[in-house]
Order: structure tokens, then C-alpha cells, then sequence
């Protein structure tokens, strides 16, 4: 699993959560690095990185160009990426990757709800 969030608490907190279900963890503080992670455990064959949860807003690359660089260069991680961000899913224009992506985790959440969409994830990929 790779957290990519530009906030050291947030990524400490969902690692810890991850951590104790048993996942093994991985993070990132940007979108370049995402994808750069990504790229490498896909072209190694790794699948080490089963889910990845983004924030959409990240410094160099930001969750939905990171979103749109995998539907187009590795479309099975695309489709198992979750966006996070504290804006407002339900007045998301229709052509922003709020709107677009199947899976978007708005901030503050309950656990329920990110177990929810992790198992909603895990039996859609």
C-alpha cells in the first residue's frame, strides 16, 4: 500500500491504522514520488502497492495528474487508487477528477467509512 499525502501527521496516522490490519505501508510526500514508487513496483512486478490513497492536492503532481498519468500508462494501479481531499465531492465540476475517479475519500472521515471504500476497492481490482 503507498499513502501519498504532503501532511507528515496524516500519512503517520493512516500508516499506523494500515499497520495494525496488517498491510504493509509505504509513503510519499508528493505526486512526483508517487508516481515514481509506483512506476518501479509495477515495471519490477512487484505488487507490493495493492491500493494507494492520494491526497488531491499535492505539491509537484497533484492526485488527479497522477490519477490521470496512471489510467494512461498503468491503468490496474489507476483502478486501485482512492483520492482523498477536504473540497467538496458533491459541487465538484463534472470534468474534475472529483467527479470522474470511483473512488474519492473526503476528509475528516470516520474509519468505517475508509474500510468501506478499501473493501469496495479490494473486490472491484
Amino acid at each position: 500500500m503507498l499513502i501519498v499525502d504532503d501532511e507528515p501527521g496524516i500519512r503517520f496516522a493512516l500508516k499506523r491504522w494500515f499497520e495494525r490490519q496488517h498491510w504493509i505501508v509505504v509513503e510519499a510526500d508528493n505526486g512526483e514520488s508517487a508516481l515514481a514508487q509506483l512506476m518501479a513496483s509495477d515495471d519490477a512486478g512487484d505488487d507490493r502497492v495493492d491500493l494507494v490513497i492520494c491526497d488531491l492536492h499535492l505539491p509537484r503532481l497533484t492526485g488527479g495528474a497522477l490519477v490521470e498519468r496512471l489510467h494512461h500508462e498503468r491503468p490496474a494501479l489507476a483502478d486501485r487508487l482512492i483520492l482523498s481531499t477536504g473540497d467538496s465531492v458533491h459541487d465538484a465540476p463534472l470534468d474534475s477528477p472529483l467527479a470522474q475517479h470511483p473512488f474519492v475519500l473526503q476528509k475528516p472521515f470516520e474509519l468505517a467509512t475508509l474500510r468501506a471504500l478499501v473493501e469496495k476497492v479490494q473486490r472491484l481490482s
